[in-house]
């Protein structure tokens, strides 16, 4: 299934429903006085979040959302019943904003529940206008109508594990080795468009898509690469073998981490050097290793191909979870 990381809805809460004019019917008096009940209260819309990260799909082709309607007053004073809210089931991590107000809600928290809009009041039927001086009112209120708005839902992944790196660094393969996913995989840059999804030993492995120089400011993938990165426990930083120069490949991503927000660059990462198999000379594979463990020691060589290379990895992954789950440290390993 295509992830589906932001779509932008209209939903409506419910009308209120109308008063009416109504007439007790006794024996002998055609009109024994007003009866007429209040309309129910239109239902509220609210949004839910759930642990479901492909829930914005459900809501592609159906845009429009709408709580129940309130029922209209009835005879003997009864007034109408309530309408039902709705809930809008939505991704962990979702920002909702109000297009037209610009007001922002995130839902960080699996059932946190937030108001989006509130439903119509009921009319008022001709029993409550009965007073003193008014007693056989033939006065009636409409429902007043509910609340509706044009909403913008983005979904910040929260994932366990997010594979970075520069276009074509070999993520989505990863990804593919390590879980049960299907991503689609090519030899050219941006062959991943939308973050791409894998179940790892219950953790969640994004292959966040690939970006260039100058995404914090937009070019690329910009923006939408970087918002995913910001969610995710576990960086593992893969920098390909195809590069001329790796160490100023893993450069320029983590400058655009620091540009994005200062506050990435205080996450630790594992560094993975990829596609070792394409080196000619086996020494350039050690040498790099080196360079790269000197900004940082956690550094790991990989192909794809060298079943060792990929359990070694699949293990040291496995360890991070496990520990970054049980810390309430954010920023893991």
């Amino acid at each position: 299934m295509a992830f589906i990381d932001e779509i932008t809805i209209f939903a409506k809460a419910g009308d209120g429903g109308d008063g009416v004019i109504r007439w007790l019917h006794e024996k002998r008096k055609e009109f024994g006085g007003p009866a007429g009940g209040n309309g129910g209260r239109g239902g509220d819309v609210y949004a839910r979040a759930a642990r479901n990260i492909h829930l914005l799909s459900k809501y592609k082709t159906k845009k429009k959302l709408e709580a129940e309607r309130g029922g209209d007053g009835q005879g003997k004073a009864f007034n109408g019943a309530n309408g039902k809210d709705l809930e809008i089931e939505l991704p962990v991590g979702s920002i909702i904003t109000n297009v037209k107000t610009g007001e922002k809600i995130r839902l960080s928290r699996e059932g946190e529940k937030a108001l989006l809009l509130r439903g119509g009041s009921g009319g008022r039927g001709n029993k409550s206008f009965k007073s003193s001086t008014n007693r056989s009112p033939k006065q009636f209120t409409l429902g007043k109508p509910g609340e509706e708005a044009e909403f913008f839902v983005e979904v910040e992944l929260i994932a366990d594990i997010g594979l970075i790196g520069l276009p074509n660094a070999g993520k989505t393969t990863l990804l593919n080795a390590m879980t049960s996913a299907k991503a689609k995989t090519g030899g050219y840059p941006f062959t991943t468009l939308e973050p791409n999804l894998g179940e790892f030993y219950g953790y969640i492995i994004s292959d966040i898509p690939g970006l260039i120089e100058g995404a914090a400011q937009g070019k690329g993938l910009g923006h939408k690469f970087l918002r995913h990165v910001r969610r995710t426990k576990i960086l593992v930083h893969l920098v390909s073998l195809e590069n001329e120069d790796p160490v100023q490949a893993y450069k320029i991503v983590r400058s655009e981490l620091e540009r994005y927000d200062p506050a990435l660059a205080d996450k630790k990462e594992i560094i993975v050097i990829t596609k070792t198999d394409m080196a000619s000379d086996p020494a350039r594979v050690e040498k790099t290793a080196k360079k790269m463990e000197t900004i940082n020691p956690k550094v790991l060589t990989l192909s794809i191909y060298n079943d060792d290379s990929v359990k070694t990895l699949r293990k040291i992954l496995l360890k991070n979870a496990e520990e970054a789950s049980s810390s309430s440290i954010s920023s893991p390993l």
